[in-house]
């Protein structure tokens, strides 16, 4: 059901109201002529004349009581039956002086419907029907089962499928409330989605980039501080590569801050060609200070890939590299990147103290965001990431990505 079951249901509510309005003033002023033109000169005619005056100012004012409630309140349902027992109680009388009147109760049955609860609106309906009987049997000149039994049978029929209707309508209006509520909670919920999905993505980022140069950093500036008397050269050296990583870090908040590809990649560089750098850099930055070595190995024919995944990939090696500068205590450690056409695997290695890897977590028991991470990078391209380690028998990280055929193309297509 969409906003056209809406706006059927009120034009509805708009076109039906004005048809048995224009149906009564018809009905009220066909009575009136057929009493004048079958009665000329009648006593009865001016008090017919106004009482049917009586009788149309009453049902067209009536509506403009009814809402002469206090400002922003609901009109009252004391009011709407005061003003049709009125407007009842005047076309009584007309029946009574001129029985051909008695055709406005069909509009009159609808007002009363539409107007009072259920069970009073039954109860006028059986009191309108009694007088249309009544007014019919005094115009005719004998007894007539027909005119007995059909308005009876005519009104029953009409209230049922009005009352059938009604309910219908509520019912629809249900539904309709239902699927706006529906809606605003589906909107709520994608707008929280997306922005967990933000904070994540940013969490990543920050632990990926910011985190790991500070992390650097820290450890430069503190090996330059022990050397800073016995070896100025050395410390100064330290000083400088911690300048640099600050450097690239700066870039990188910038491009974080525009979500902009890494540095690395952003140039124009390859895969192959960033995580080149990547070991290098963290070679020199960890060279002096843990004595880290970190080595590359391309195995298979690089093609070019989807930004996302090349970024993914980057990202998830310097948060694998930080986390064995930091952790494991290693002498070597080895990147290696494998092409096997359908998809692309990066695992990286390392000859450190290894830990217990938790069964549900994937990473160690109390550690932050780095592992968390990179499934969480992985997952969002469909791969897989898996760790193996075990106490004194260093670390392998190995992340996998599948590729569509039509996602990689030969390197000399690279823009």
């Amino acid at each position: 059901m969409g906003t056209d079951g809406i706006g059927t249901t009120a034009a509805d509510e708009r076109w039906l109201p004005a048809v048995m309005h224009a149906a009564f003033f018809l009905l009220l002023a066909a009575s009136l002529a057929r009493f004048l033109i079958r009665h000329p000169g009648d006593p009865r005619t001016p008090w017919i004349i106004a009482l049917s005056v009586a009788l149309a100012v009453l049902y067209v004012l009536g509506p403009a009581y009814v809402l002469a409630s206090a400002p922003g309140t609901r009109p009252t349902p004391g009011r709407r039956s005061v003003w049709l027992g009125v407007v009842v109680a005047v076309w009584m009388v007309l029946v009574v002086l001129a029985p051909s009147f008695a055709w406005c109760a069909v509009p009159l049955f609808y007002t009363g419907l539409r107007t009072l609860p259920t069970r009073a609106a039954l109860v006028l309906v059986g009191l309108l029907t009694a007088f249309v009987v009544a007014a019919q049997l005094m115009l005719a000149d004998g007894f007539d089962p027909n005119l007995v039994f059909a308005p009876p049978a005519v009104a029953a029929v009409a209230t049922a499928v009005f009352v059938h209707m009604q309910r219908q309508a509520d019912r629809q209006r249900l539904l309709i409330d239902d699927l706006l509520r529906t809606r605003r909670e589906l909107a709520a919920t994608e707008r929280r989605e997306g922005t967990l999905a933000e904070r994540q993505r940013l969490s990543m980022e920050i632990h990926d980039t910011l985190a790991q140069g500070l992390s650097s950093q820290q450890m430069l500036l503190q090996a330059s501080e022990r050397v800073w008397e016995s070896d100025p050269v050395a410390a100064r050296r330290h000083v400088r590569t911690a300048e640099s990583i600050a450097e690239r870090s700066l870039a990188e908040a910038r491009r974080f801050v525009h979500d902009l590809a890494p540095a690395e990649l952003a140039a124009g560089g390859s895969l192959p060609e960033a995580l080149r750098s990547l070991a290098t850099r963290e070679s020199e930055a960890a060279g002096s200070a843990a004595g880290l070595l970190v080595r590359l190995h391309v195995d298979g024919t690089p093609t070019t890939l989807p930004d996302r995944v090349e970024s993914a990939l980057l990202r998830i090696a310097q948060g694998a590299l930080a986390n064995v500068r930091e952790h494991a205590g290693a002498q070597t450690a080895a990147l290696t990147l494998t092409y096997l056409g359908d998809q692309i695997v990066l695992d990286v290695a390392d000859d450190g103290r290894g830990f217990v890897v938790p069964e549900a977590g994937g990473g160690r028991a109390g550690r932050g965001h780095g592992l968390p991470a990179m499934r969480a990078r992985v997952r969002q391209l469909g791969g897989s990431l898996t760790v193996e380690s075990a106490p004194g028998e260093g670390a392998v990280l190995s992340a996998s990505i599948p590729l569509e055929p039509d996602s990689v193309s030969e390197p000399e297509e690279r823009l």
